[in-house]
């Protein structure tokens, strides 16, 4: 099934970013993949849940995409995101040998936006997005997605025994249950943990939405995680407040020792999405370009088995820091 054209970017800009990137017209067809492409959309639908669970896959290109199969990091956007957000990341991931998939969750995309002229139906569309139900059925769609990659002729060039999740706000609440978090109400009474998943990207990652102290939700989260964030990386949406002592909260919490934290000064929670003004246009562009730094070797590090290849990150991106908490695994 071919993307919709209310979602999809248009063939013209799709036959822009081919030539850009030297790639061949022939066969630029919607869901047709490239033999190397930038970047691949499928619209899958879960038929057990009823649900649709679009995707866009960056690839590794050129001479990497030739070599073995490339490790996989799994972004999951924040609350009234795509899948076509957070491509500083994605497609920075895919030109280091990464491949990147980004999942949209349907029921708390962009699609609340919708009703922004009308204050009390778009509240109505939030208090949805953060519900119970919606929280797992973005882990069930991370699942999914995941199940259909190792099914697809896509896991040929895709190593299913090196798997990253990564999110950002409510995205990073997701990653953290396929992670190993525990919420003790009936709810969440089936574990959500995906053993699949070998390390966690956690940046702007809130506290879960009505539960209490994060230490007993997080403690059986062992796996490697690295946490982003910024003192002014502040959540204000109706009826709930976050800041960076949740943050800070969170990074404690997690029992697994393996555990790396950096801090931005100033900034905002909206500056790790696609827009390229919030938190400062300059500031913005800097943490960008140093947390996808950062993260990728985070990931060559936990993934690829390599020596800590950011070891003299934050002497290089100190002007921007407010603190930085390596890892004892990574300087060991």
């Amino acid at each position: 099934m071919s993307p919709s054209s209310k979602h999809a970017p248009s063939l013209v800009r799709r036959r822009l970013l081919a030539s850009a990137l030297g790639f061949p017209l022939a066969g630029l067809v919607a869901n047709r993949p490239l033999a190397n492409p930038a970047s691949v959309d499928l619209d899958w639908h879960d038929s057990a849940r009823d649900r649709p669970v679009p995707i866009r896959l960056h690839l590794p290109r050129g001479p990497l995409a030739d070599t073995a199969p490339a490790p996989l990091v799994v972004f999951s956007h924040g609350l009234g995101g795509s899948r076509y957000g957070y491509t500083w990341l994605g497609e920075y991931w895919a030109a280091h040998g990464i491949a990147s998939l980004h999942v949209q969750h349907v029921g708390s995309d962009r699609a609340i936006w919708a009703e922004r002229g009308n204050p009390l139906a778009m509240l109505g569309l939030m208090r949805q997005a953060i519900s119970e139900r919606e929280a797992i059925a973005r882990v069930n769609d991370i699942r999914f997605a995941l199940d259909q990659m190792t099914a697809s002729s896509f896991s040929q060039r895709i190593d299913t025994a090196r798997i990253v999740i990564a999110g950002h706000s409510y995205g990073a609440n997701t990653a953290m249950l396929l992670s190993g978090a525990r919420i003790e109400r009936a709810e969440f009474e089936s574990p959500l943990t995906d053993r699949r998943v070998t390390a966690a990207i956690l940046i702007s990652a809130p506290p879960f939405h009505g539960e209490g102290s994060p230490k007993p939700i997080l403690a059986p989260i062992k796996v490697p995680t690295l946490h982003v964030t910024a003192t002014e990386d502040v959540i204000r949406v109706p009826g709930y407040f976050s800041d960076l002592d949740d943050r800070l909260a969170i990074f404690d919490a997690i029992a697994g020792p393996d555990k790396t934290l950096a801090v931005y000064a100033g900034g905002s929670h909206s500056m790790f999405t696609d827009r390229l003004w919030s938190g400062g246009e300059a500031l913005n562009r800097s943490v960008k370009s140093a947390t996808r730094e950062l993260a990728l070797g985070f990931v060559e590090r936990v993934l690829k088995g390599r020596p800590s290849p950011i070891n003299d990150w934050p002497a290089r991106h100190a002007s921007i820091l407010d603190r930085f908490v390596p890892s004892p695994v990574t300087s060991a």
